[in-house]
């Protein structure tokens, strides 16, 4: 099998263990570059075949030899984006899955709305100054973290006093669309009165499966194309491989897109066994790091790799 030669890697983080399931599916042998004690669910799920502990993920530039050596190929997911920078992701030298220069467009706020209006979809309003906010809004720092830090505000004043511990990081203020956080909106507005000062959070600490409306797919398979087509013009050779739109449906049924995520993401992870559609489209299991596994494993089989590669 001309797949031996080669071995599936990435970061023991974010969906680490479902691309380590798929490519093992798919006869591929695999590594896992892990931060000294976060090992284990690599070791106790039998996930990675081999772990490359670091002290750092920002050390994972000086093990690039040792994976090049070994014919890896790196698989990127949120948490590699977040951990190394898309500036030093695009330096890597050892193969890479994707295209290295979409994650700059995902990264850089500014670029992802131009990016997502170019492609013709509906996104929230930007604010350039803080003495702008004249609605609900909600601030966002740069790269992808999980909503970690994100906060609401509601005008200037309310803006100034929430932002002081981030005030070295890179934001944006963007219109908060959707007004219900679903912690706080299972509580009765009566009973949090009587409650200690909240600030909601929106740090994503999991993942929910959801099936949309069948009469919406037209729309969002749609709105996927639009993305990956105009993605070709802005990084040639453009987008492929998995990648997320993450909306907003309103009650009026518009669809606003407040975020790209350029690779795979960890909503995939609730469907190692495959989604809903997955099961529609190959009637076996097939979760997205299989998918990955398998388009990496046509190309070995059909001398397309330069297609692949980033």
């Amino acid at each position: 099998m001309a797949q031996l030669k080669y071995r599936i890697a990435t970061i023991g983080s974010h969906s680490g263990l479902q691309i380590f399931k798929g490519a093992h599916d798919e006869d591929f042998k695999t590594i896992a570059v892990c931060k000294k004690g976060s090992e284990r669910p690599y070791k106790m799920f039998n996930s990675a075949d081999e772990i490359i502990s670091v002290n750092s993920y920002k050390d994972f530039p000086k093990i690039q030899n040792e994976l090049i050596k070994k014919n890896a190929i790196i698989i990127p997911h949120g948490s590699f984006v977040t951990y190394m920078g898309y500036e030093e992701v695009e330096k890597l030298r050892v193969l890479y899955y994707g295209n290295k220069k979409i994650l700059k467009w995902e990264s850089d706020r500014h670029l992802e709305k131009q990016w997502l209006k170019n492609a013709g979809l509906k996104v929230p309003m930007l604010f350039d100054r803080p003495k702008d906010i004249d609605r609900l809004v909600i601030v966002k720092f740069m790269g992808a973290e999980g909503g970690k830090g994100y906060f609401l505000a509601k005008n200037e004043k309310d803006f100034n006093k929430k932002i002081k511990p981030y005030r070295l990081r890179k934001y944006i203020i963007q219109e908060y669309i959707e007004s219900n956080v679903d912690s706080l909106g299972r509580i009765s507005a009566r009973d949090q009165i009587v409650l200690p000062k909240i600030d909601p959070s929106y740090v994503i600490v999991g993942n929910i499966p959801v099936v949309v409306r069948e009469s919406f797919l037209p729309r969002l398979i749609d709105m996927g194309e639009k993305v990956v087509e105009v993605s070709k013009k802005l990084a040639p050779p453009g987008l492929f491989g998995p990648f997320c739109l993450e909306t907003i449906l309103t009650p009026e049924e518009e669809i606003y897109v407040f975020e790209i995520s350029a690779r795979i993401v960890a909503g995939t992870n609730p469907f190692i066994e495959g989604s809903p559609y997955t099961w529609l489209k190959y009637n076996m299991p097939m979760s997205t790091g299989r998918r990955i596994a398998i388009e990496i494993k046509n190309a070995i089989k059909n001398n397309q790799m330069k297609k692949i590669l980033g």
